[in-house]
């Protein structure tokens, strides 16, 4: 069984578990047919998708024209909107990158890029040109691949909160290392927190009062 993993938005794509949608007497959605896809180009999106994520769900043409039937069926207004909230995730992965306080790992940032650069063709999968289904792969790379960058996505989010609130004076790197000792700090706070209710729990009751024989004295 797959285990639930992070998504880009709170709605994730129904891309493993959708049935239904505009689709033709063949089954495949409406207007997806005029869309050339090769077996070839569908195998190199799918390895890219597991070289960003390995545990990622596997690429078919099936899902693919499900996922494409599922935009479809939507109002175009409606449809729009999940492609734009995945797309401008991309929005901070571009931030935390240029961003001179964020220590991004080599690693990360070799990922960041090739996700990236996949965006920004015009010439992938699915031409960006099409009307609606152009962005299609885009946000599908983004939705597969996200759990790859979701932990920095979020700590990055949190620095940047943290930034505008507490305005930490220094350089860039003094003031990320600010906000780490910060949160270290509550952290701490939380575990001894939670170990002093534990403790409480365990041995915070008392007997009632002494214990009382009752009955007719001894002779």
């Amino acid at each position: 069984m797959r285990m639930p993993h992070p998504t880009p938005t709170s709605n994730p794509l129904p891309y493993e578990h959708f049935r239904g949608g505009l689709t033709d007497a063949l089954g495949a959605p409406a207007g997806f047919p005029e869309i050339a896809l090769s077996a070839p180009a569908i195998a190199q999106f799918d390895e890219l998708v597991h070289d960003l994520y390995p545990d990622a769900a596997r690429v078919d043409p099936p899902r693919l024209q499900q996922l494409a039937a599922w935009l479809l069926s939507l109002p175009e207004e409606e449809a729009r909107e999940e492609l734009d909230a995945r797309l401008q995730r991309m929005d901070e992965l571009r931030a935390l990158m240029d961003d001179e306080a964020w220590d991004c790992h080599d690693a990360t940032r070799l990922r960041i890029n090739k996700l990236l650069a996949y965006i920004d063709r015009d010439d992938d999968l699915i031409p960006d040109s099409l009307p609606l289904l152009g962005r299609l792969d885009d946000v599908l790379l983004i939705e597969l691949a996200w759990p790859a960058f979701s932990a920095e996505a979020d700590e990055y989010r949190d620095f940047c909160q943290y930034r505008l609130n507490e305005r930490p004076r220094g350089t860039p790197t003094e003031q990320r290392e600010a906000w780490m000792r910060d949160r270290l700090a509550e952290l701490e706070l939380l575990r001894q927190s939670t170990r002093l209710e534990d403790e409480h729990f365990a041995y915070g009751r008392t007997p009632e009062g002494p214990m009382r024989v009752t009955g007719s004295p001894l002779p």
